[in-house]
């Protein structure tokens, strides 16, 4: 089992920022890939970001250049800052564990089939 307890959602005005925190359980979390996806209303889930153990990020293009992903180890805990923030990023913030501890291209890393354990999301609102 590996939990995840996510903070720092909240309302935020366009253009505004927020970082979100995911802490996790789990004395192998060095090994883990973290990353965050997000959901809004009537949507499916996307992928946001993702951080590998040997600190490699992927970001989707959407979000490139406005959001940076970051794990500190000793705090077990991976974080996403956020800047500009537009309303159509409403939604709910997922963190997720891949605990395969394995590599492979951007497509395996993005995917949503690849994450085997889920935070309970934390929900950011961008006012326009």
């Amino acid at each position: 089992q590996v939990h995840l307890v996510e903070s720092g959602g909240g309302l935020v005005q366009a253009g505004g920022s927020l970082r979100l925190s995911c802490a996790a359980s789990g004395r192998t979390f060095s090994s883990y890939t973290m990353a965050w996806f997000r959901q809004a209303p009537g949507k499916e889930r996307e992928f946001v970001a993702a951080i590998r153990s040997d600190g490699t990020t992927y970001l989707a293009n959407s979000v490139k250049g406005r959001f940076t992903i970051s794990r500190d180890n000793a705090k077990t805990t991976v974080y996403l800052q956020m800047n500009s923030l537009k309303p159509e990023e409403t939604a709910v913030y997922y963190c997720a564990v891949d605990s395969s501890r394995y590599y492979s291209s951007s497509a395996y890393h993005t995917a949503l089939g690849s994450y085997d354990y889920w935070g309970q999301g934390t929900q950011v609102t961008v006012s326009s």
